[in-house]
């Protein structure tokens, strides 16, 4: 199995059906491409990579923009046997080279554009990829669905972004998803708001469109709030996916109404809760119905609501058709014992799921103690009601949730203790309001009359990209501790 053959031959389309739209400012069309060019591109860049020198398995290091390259040369990746990582255009020299070290990528894909990592590497670059798009064509790699297929990095509880390595077959893995959240069909044109780096916008932007024969719209251009609804209505999407705080946004900002892009037939949120109250508001301003998924990197999305699954406002739903989710007793250490009913446990995916991860990148003590007794740990704590829904209870870590990237407070505590003024720090998410958390630092300063927030708004502006950067610094004169000297990050609020 070739993940790249399954997405773009598995609904057998015409190679005239048309699969991919990048449209600009205000919905105007700038690309359009056809399953058979969208194919025939992939085979070309696959070729293009073995020309290259790359070997079969070899990593490449995808820093591009929010262009067609960006799918065309990911999906080129995984058809010729290569291993692509999506990375953030808004990464740093420093977080990029972090990211090629720990990898051991042999080549970077760049646009000119987008920063190059600190590192040694093959670049590719424009001229690189122009020739790859004007060469013979390849052919797909004899891959198995266990072989790697592709790795992103996500914030681990250290601090440091850590490899999660899945296989080709987690393109069959999400198959559950398709009507038990979607209820997607080869009519449908999908528009996405996420960036290409994130495993939701892979797999809800391109992966599965593709994959049920259905249309990707790609947005280039400004992503202010307002711009959305011109977008969903100009662009024809029948279903549009996005985060819980832009739907928020286009609500505020958009002016929308019943009457507003009426080919929608309605919304698809992850990556962070969704509110009762914005779910909602959302039906009550549109008319349409907001399905709401739960997952995360290691799995994709496990549990939703959906065209057969009524939302049950505060839950994500119900685990899709098929999955193996469960929560366990948090009272027992070594077994996996299952928790009945309304008891809060630790939220698991039994680990046949095809969907789940090969391991984490490098780190097999890290992968062995992420399962328990056949269940892989998601991290998250939860309960199942009566119905059958689940109701999310938060992480059983402290990773934060900032418009839906996961940021690991010690990666962002590290980089700000650096500054010369600083002489301790300590980083949370704090809810501003209901559904609106910002990443904030609590600062102790090196000299007591320092309180200089854009100094230190500066300096984080120069090492982390701009979702990790703390939008408020408290300065405080100690942090809370345990007896232990650990910071009590709940604790925190209590200082605003």
């Amino acid at each position: 199995m070739n993940l790249a053959h399954y997405c773009l031959t598995n609904a057998s389309p015409s190679g005239e059906a048309v699969a991919l739209e990048v449209v600009g400012p205000g919905g105007a069309l700038l690309e359009r491409w056809t399953y058979g060019e969208v194919e025939a591109m992939v085979l070309r860049i696959a070729a293009g990579f073995t020309a290259a020198g790359l070997n079969r398995g070899d990593r490449v290091l995808l820093r591009l923009g929010h262009s067609s390259d960006f799918p065309l040369l990911y999906f080129g990746a995984i058809a010729g046997g290569f291993v692509p990582i999506p990375s953030s255009d808004m990464l740093t020299a420093s977080e990029a080279g972090a990211l090629l070290a720990d990898s051991g990528a042999a080549a970077v894909v760049h646009d000119g554009k987008t920063v190059l990592p600190e590192g040694v590497f093959l670049p590719l670059g424009p001229a690189d990829i122009a020739a790859m798009k004007t060469g013979a064509p390849g052919h797909y790699a004899e891959t198995s669905a266990g072989d790697p297929a592709f790795l992103v990095y996500t914030s681990g509880t250290s601090g440091t972004p850590k490899g999660v390595l899945h296989a080709h077959r987690a393109a069959m893995g999400r198959a559950p998803m398709y009507q038990g959240w979607y209820g997607i069909s080869s009519k449908d044109r999908l528009l996405h708001a996420g960036a290409f780096n994130w495993t939701y916008t892979l797999g809800v932007g391109l992966m599965d469109p593709w994959a049920n024969g259905a249309v990707s719209i790609v947005y280039d251009g400004p992503r202010d709030p307002e711009v959305w609804p011109q977008l969903i209505e100009a662009s024809g999407a029948t279903l549009f996916a996005a985060v819980p705080s832009l739907y928020r946004r286009i609500l505020k900002y958009g002016a929308v109404n019943r009457e507003s892009f009426p080919a929608l037939r309605h919304g698809l949120t992850a990556g962070e809760a969704l509110p009762a109250e914005l779910y909602l508001a959302w039906k009550e301003a549109t008319g349409r119905e907001l399905y709401e998924a739960l997952g995360m990197s290691e799995i994709s999305t496990y549990v939703s609501s959906g065209p057969q699954v009524p939302p049950k406002p505060g839950s994500p739903g119900k685990p899709q058709t098929g999955r193996k989710v469960a929560v366990l007793s948090e009272t027992e250490a070594a077994a996996a014992v299952v928790a009945p009913a309304g008891e809060a446990g630790l939220l698991a995916i039994h680990e046949s799921e095809p969907g789940l991860m090969l391991g984490y990148w490098q780190r097999p003590q890290e992968t062995a103690e992420a399962f328990r007794d056949g269940w892989f740990l998601t991290g998250d704590r939860a309960r199942f009601d009566e119905d059958g829904y689940l109701w999310y209870e938060g992480r059983a870590d402290d990773l934060m949730n900032a418009f839906g990237y996961r940021v690991a407070p010690q990666e962002v505590e590290r980089c700000l203790s650096g500054h010369p003024q600083v002489s301790e720090v300590a980083v949370t998410a704090l809810e501003m309001r209901p559904g609106v958390s910002l990443i904030t630092a609590f600062v102790v300063p090196g000299d007591a009359g320092f309180r200089d927030a854009d100094d230190l708004a500066r300096w984080a502006a120069e090492h982390l990209a701009e979702y990790k950067r703390p939008k408020a610094y408290r300065f405080v004169s100690s942090l809370p501790r345990t007896a232990s000297g650990k910071v009590r990050r709940k604790a925190l609020v209590s200082l605003t």
